[in-house]
């Protein structure tokens, strides 16, 4: 069965009127250094029968510590990424002037085979980026989920 996560695209309009998105930096030693093709949308894993878009809140809210309240969110329609995981996202608008405010932590070995545990944030950043900027930052297999958004304001006119 493959792995289920939950995710949103928080957008704006920025003080010039372009649209932005908000992606999250994933924490540890193996992003430090990374940039281009590392970013995310706020998103993490649910188990079947959990509401995922519920879940896409709660993972936002540990990524960024924004709270969303109740939204209009817009249902993408569900992605494969190579691994098999299946994603499923919704873009809701919002604005946060401090877009990152605190992170989940994980814990894993580090250095490698050293015996340390350590602990590192989920997400250590979030910025706010323009669509073209976006799709250079964000992890290869999440670009699809900007193209739906793309064509969902192409139907609207913001």
């Amino acid at each position: 069965m493959s792995k289920l996560s939950a995710g949103i695209i928080a957008f704006r309009k920025n003080e010039l009127g372009v649209l932005e998105i908000l992606l999250v930096h994933p924490g540890g030693p193996f992003y430090k250094k990374k940039d281009e093709g590392s970013w995310s949308i706020p998103k993490g894993e649910y188990s079947e029968g959990e509401d995922p878009l519920l879940a896409a809140c709660r993972e936002f809210t540990e990524e960024t510590g924004n709270v969303l309240g109740e939204k209009d969110f817009i249902t993408l329609k569900p992605i494969k990424i190579k691994s098999g995981k299946v994603i499923s996202a919704w873009a809701v608008e919002a604005d946060f002037n401090a877009p990152y405010v605190t992170s989940n932590l994980f814990e894993m070995e580090w250095p490698p085979k050293s015996g340390k545990k350590q602990f590192f944030p989920e997400a250590d950043k979030a910025e706010w980026f323009s669509l073209t900027e976006a799709k250079f930052r964000i992890n290869e297999g999440q670009l699809a989920l900007i193209r739906q958004l793309e064509e969902v304001f192409a139907g609207i006119k913001r």
